[in-house]
């Protein structure tokens, strides 16, 4: 037989499996990796520098494009660290809102996860299934927003607007025709909340058709069972959090262990793996769909009962209505010198973290007291997870980089910041 010679792969940064612009050097002996280096700056777009030269409240549509699957939390973080420097607190029906989009931002990112991680170990199926809920929950970010992706609800006192008394309806086209739109349509007769219950009641549902393909499917466990193990010692070193660090045993989630906004007053269980493989990650971030479902259905029950104001009504750093700004002089000036000049922060540094859906996500602000930071570093949880890939690959095979690359649910842009 002739020998089997070491040679060094590029994997990326152009591959459909790296979820972004990763390249890793992969050193192989035969078919096994040897190491596997990680190179990225391929993506960089400089967030942490551009936020130094704007206006506080115009870098929040910033946050949105960092983890581009999970937009709401990350502006989350950085609008919390704001508030707290500036000592206020947004109303409690603004934060109920806030948590849910966060709750409905972690379903989208892991339907994003299970679609991509099927996908890259080659379950086909399991990306359309995911996508067909998905669309749900991006028609009620656009119903808040106005926008698919980058919302930039979250702002410093609350959220931009309340929740809609409409939904947005299919029109009869030439692809639909009219009993078509009729079905589809009857879900938006009513407000947002009524549509999102509408969404709660049946997504379990549509979980357990998740777990029908996956859970106990022959090759799905080949593929995940028994790969890249992390023990609960080695996460907690190698800086894992979320669903990376509940997959390797360690129950730690920001939403209980140091609650913000409402997480207090709400039900919820923290899933926890026991083999810290690629399958118990998986089983942890199924379970987070089924636990977030669960959370949303709390906080609709509650905005239905409890109307009020979602903004605070300090027009230094929240812009006054419409209304008042165009027949109200004084309201006009505090809206220009707003979105011109933003506001100032005063002195000193402040940290803030949220339970993002894949990881701690963490904002470091300083402030020298003027209208824009001094500087911003931004905690992403991606970047720990992608540190420990050559440790989770050592001794796998090159297909198995893919699965583990699908289990840290990597985004690119968080990461490359």
């Amino acid at each position: 037989m002739p020998e089997i010679k070491n040679y060094t792969l590029n994997f990326g940064p152009q591959h459909p499996a790296a979820h972004g612009v990763l390249r890793l050097v992969l050193e192989m002996d035969g078919e096994v990796i040897e190491r596997a280096d990680p190179h990225i700056g391929l993506l960089h777009r400089g967030t942490e520098k551009l936020a130094e030269s704007k206006p506080y409240n115009q870098s929040i549509g910033y946050m949105d494009r960092l983890d581009y699957v999970s937009m709401m939390c990350n502006e989350h973080g950085y609008v919390l660290a704001i508030e707290k420097l500036l000592g206020i607190e947004a109303p409690e029906r603004a934060q109920y809102i806030r948590v849910m989009f966060d709750e409905i931002t972690r379903i989208l990112n892991h339907l994003m996860w299970i679609g991509a991680h099927g996908l890259d170990v080659g379950a086909m199926a399991m990306f359309l299934y995911a996508f067909r809920e998905r669309e749900d929950l991006m028609d009620a970010y656009e119903a808040v927003s106005g926008a698919r992706l980058h919302a930039t609800y979250y702002r410093p006192g609350g959220v931009y607007r309340d929740l809609p008394d409409s939904m947005p309806k299919y029109e009869v086209t030439r692809w639909r025709e009219k009993s078509e739109v009729k079905r589809l349509n009857t879900v938006r007769e009513g407000s947002l909340l009524d549509f999102l219950q509408d969404f709660t009641e049946r997504f379990p549902k549509c979980v357990d058709e998740y777990e029908t393909l996956l859970t106990d499917n022959r090759i799905w466990k080949q593929r995940t069972v028994d790969i890249g193990i992390v023990s609960p010692e080695r996460a907690m070193q190698m800086g894992f959090t979320g669903p990376m660090l509940r997959g390797s045993g360690v129950e730690w989630d920001l939403r209980r262990k140091q609650p913000y906004e409402v997480y207090d007053q709400l039900d919820f269980k923290i899933p926890v793996g026991t083999n810290g493989d690629s399958y118990d990650r998986y089983l942890v971030r199924v379970e987070e769909m089924r636990q977030s479902n669960h959370i949303i259905s709390q906080c609709i029950q509650w905005l239905k009962d409890n109307p009020g104001p979602v903004m605070l009504e300090d027009y230094k750093i929240a812009p006054p209505p419409r209304m008042n700004m165009k027949a109200d002089m004084e309201s006009l000036i505090h809206h220009f010198k707003l979105f011109t000049e933003g506001f100032c922060l005063p002195e000193g540094e402040v940290y803030t973290a949220i339970e993002h859906p894949k990881g701690e996500f963490g904002c470091l602000l300083i402030s020298d007291g003027a209208n824009k930071p001094y500087r911003l570093k931004i905690r992403a949880p991606g970047f720990a997870h992608l540190s420990g890939l050559n440790e989770m690959v050592k001794g796998h095979m090159l297909s198995d980089v893919v699965a583990v690359i699908g289990t840290q649910d990597i985004v690119f842009g968080e990461i490359d910041r």
